[in-house]
């Protein structure tokens, strides 16, 4: 199998902005990214920039761009992904600072990560015999558990390519494991920090750090299942967590979405609403701000749903 990898590089040593160089190997039909860039770096050119270590998708290390995607470049068989003339295109993980080539800074990552306390931290004094906790709890934290850092979703995440200081998705997937975990007392602290700015209401939902996860982490699940633990836990002094009620409010009123209510019930007060009047020109400029709504026909029914919903959750407490 002949392919061509188009390999974008950055040298800061050297060049002045990064640059494409193609390669093109025989491998065979089985073979993966990896195994090409590998390839090229011992046969063609030794300069070539890339990290691994396991080869067997445990350890994270050659996570990448692939066609404009990330994931890991020991998982992506080349037959998978070479496109139109067997040509792949091979970048850097995205949101990080390039250090040569393929290789990234992880300490940005890292720093994230550490900002989300990934340690438990129990109540009291060690127990005098190990904590068992349940399957049932246990199985509620496996999925989290299962991330590899590799840093994927952060590559692919859409509020890092605007917001550098947000937490990320492999940050916050790393908080649900300890905030879903039994073992751990530090719930309300961890769930006050993680409502503030950067935190889990600054998800747009755009599902790409899904999408890429190798592992099946799913990490804007484990964000939004923060969201509602925080909101039982009564964190609602900020705009996602009223952002959210006021959308289901105004279903609930009429049977469909008000955007206007929304945006008003979403702020603090009218100061803070007075601050958003250049956003809300330009949406009612796009037509993204309807002066009249009217109910759906039947919108009865839809609040009967909600009343269904509410009395079933308040028999499960």
């Amino acid at each position: 199998m002949k392919v061509t990898l188009r390999v974008k590089r950055y040298d800061p040593e050297r060049d002045r902005s990064p640059r494409w160089q193609e390669y093109t190997v025989e491998v065979e039909d089985y073979a993966t990214v990896l195994d090409a860039l590998i390839k090229v770096r011992e046969e063609i050119d030794e300069s070539l920039a890339l990290r691994c270590s396991c080869r067997s998708h445990i350890c994270g290390s050659c996570a990448m761009r692939i066609n404009q995607k990330g994931g890991l470049a020991c998982k992506t068989k080349l037959a998978e992904v070479a496109g139109d003339g067997g040509t792949v295109v091979v970048e850097p993980a995205g949101n990080l600072p390039v250090v040569k080539d393929l290789v990234v800074d992880l300490v940005p990552f890292f720093d994230k990560v550490r900002a989300v306390d990934p340690y438990l931290q129990p109540a009291g004094p060690p127990p005098e015999r190990e904590y068992i906790a349940s399957n049932e709890d246990m199985e509620n934290v496996k999925g989290a558990m299962a991330c590899i850092l590799c840093g994927a979703c952060v590559s692919d995440c859409t509020v890092l390519e605007v917001d550098p200081d947000f937490l990320g998705p492999a940050a916050l997937a790393k908080a649900w494991r300890f905030v879903a975990d039994p073992r751990d007392a530090a719930d309300e602290e961890r769930l006050g920090a993680l409502s503030e700015r950067n935190g889990i209401w600054d998800c747009t939902h755009c599902f790409m750090c899904v999408e890429v996860c190798p592992k099946d982490v799913k990490p804007m699940e484990r964000i939004l299942d923060l969201r509602r633990r925080a909101m039982e836990a009564g964190f609602k002094n900020n705009n996602g967590s009223r952002h959210s009620d006021a959308f289901v409010e105004t279903i609930r009123e009429s049977g469909r979405l008000d955007e206007t209510k929304v945006a008003i019930r979403s702020t603090s007060g009218l100061g803070e609403l007075l601050s958003w009047s250049g956003v809300g020109l330009r949406s009612f400029l796009h037509g993204k701000v309807p002066l009249s709504h009217k109910p759906i026909p039947g919108a009865e029914h839809v609040r009967k749903i909600f009343d269904k919903l509410e009395t079933k959750a308040g028999e499960a407490q």
